[in-house]
């Protein structure tokens, strides 16, 4: 499935990240996957992007790892310490998907374990060969042919996501030399053991990116939100706080009352980055997905935060890049999962949607 050229229709995705496996206790929202899945089924998805634990995979498998939370403030994965055991749940989940035709698009976040496991990862080699040990357990379960794609990191290199890259340009400027090269090693390195499977590293969007830039990704898998365009996050005063409240309550405050004072603005300045990519699309050839987007980057069911205002960005989000025909796989937001009740329980909304999705032009590859 390279590049995605056997795909019949663009796939409706949802990112399931780490919580699949992290959020299992009562009322969590996966504590059943035959229950989470029937759910995303029923909405119109037959994609689905997990962490897949590499780094764990690679050292342990079957360990039992105590992991420390990244945050308390979001509902992805554990607001606390939390334990896993990577395998067999990885291969049970993607069997249970494939039972429902869903494909696995694979991608980590290199969650912290009490061993800090992740930071035993040198450079690009080693960072290949976690991916290549997971994708054999994989293969000798008899499940690679349900894996859609492999990012090797989330929103690489931001260092919340990737603390063993120390990057020399900071923040998520992926353009010096060293990064391009990991970036360049490690997926080739992969291709040789797994050269039918699509690679990425997932990005925030770079309206600098040049033509020739990353040519050695099979597609690129840009991360699209209203709230990143113009000074929305500082008018709201929203710094993504982690471990203290302030960042919601300043949401709660500012975000919706912002957005509809001035819609018009904000929903143009969103088509314009997604159009912008779809552009971009073509000048590369490379295909795109998106699996988190299109109104706000947090969010959750909170006291005075409605979804109303959420969903009717990501409607505009999903059907300006349907659209542009260049979208291999489209989300309708990153909150597409059974612990974000408030936006999983609108089952219509999802279907009109993941419709549209599957109804759009197929990119393909120039």
């Amino acid at each position: 499935m390279k590049a995605f050229s056997e795909l019949a229709q663009p796939l409706a995705i949802t990112m399931w990240d780490f919580s699949w496996l992290e959020r299992r206790w009562p009322g969590a929202g996966y504590e059943d996957w035959d229950e989470a899945l029937d759910g995303l089924a029923e909405r119109g998805y037959d994609a689905v992007r997990i962490d897949a634990y590499p780094h764990l995979v690679a050292s342990e498998p079957h360990k039992t790892w105590d992991l420390l939370p990244c945050w308390n403030q979001q509902d992805w994965g554990s607001p606390a310490l939390n334990r896993v055991q990577v395998l067999p749940a990885l291969a049970e989940f993607i069997q249970k998907c494939a039972e429902r035709k869903i494909k696995v698009g694979l991608s980590t976040w290199f969650r912290q374990d009490a061993g800090n496991t992740h930071l035993q990862i040198k450079d690009g080699i080693a960072h290949a060969h976690i991916w290549i040990k997971t994708l054999e357990h994989i293969e000798k379960a008899g499940l690679l042919e349900h894996i859609l794609y492999v990012d090797l990191c989330n929103e690489w290199p931001l260092d919340v996501w990737a603390p063993f890259y120390k990057n020399p340009n900071g923040g998520n400027d992926w353009r010096h030399p060293s990064c391009l090269q990991w970036m360049e090693q490690s997926t080739a390195e992969v291709r040789k053991f797994y050269p039918q499977i699509p690679l990425t590293y997932s990005l925030w969007p770079d309206k600098a990116f040049q033509k020739g830039e990353l040519s050695f990704f099979d597609f690129l898998e840009p991360h699209i939100w209203m709230v990143q365009q113009g000074d929305f996050y500082s008018r709201v005063g929203y710094k993504y706080e982690r471990f203290e409240s302030i960042g919601y309550e300043n949401i709660v405050r500012h975000a919706e009352p912002l957005y509809r004072s001035n819609p018009d603005l904000w929903q143009a300045q969103l088509k314009d980055c997604i159009l912008w990519h779809a552009e971009l699309s073509r000048r590369t050839g490379h295909p795109l997905m998106t699996t988190e987007c299109w109104a706000i980057v947090d969010y959750k069911d909170w006291p005075l935060l409605d979804w109303g205002w959420v969903k009717e960005l990501c409607a505009i989000g999903v059907e300006t890049a349907a659209e542009t025909g260049r979208w291999a796989a489209i989300a309708t937001s990153n909150f597409c999962g059974p612990q974000f009740r408030g936006m999983w329980r609108d089952v219509a909304w999802h279907q009109q949607l993941t419709k549209k999705i599957h109804q759009s032009k197929f990119p393909g590859r120039d």
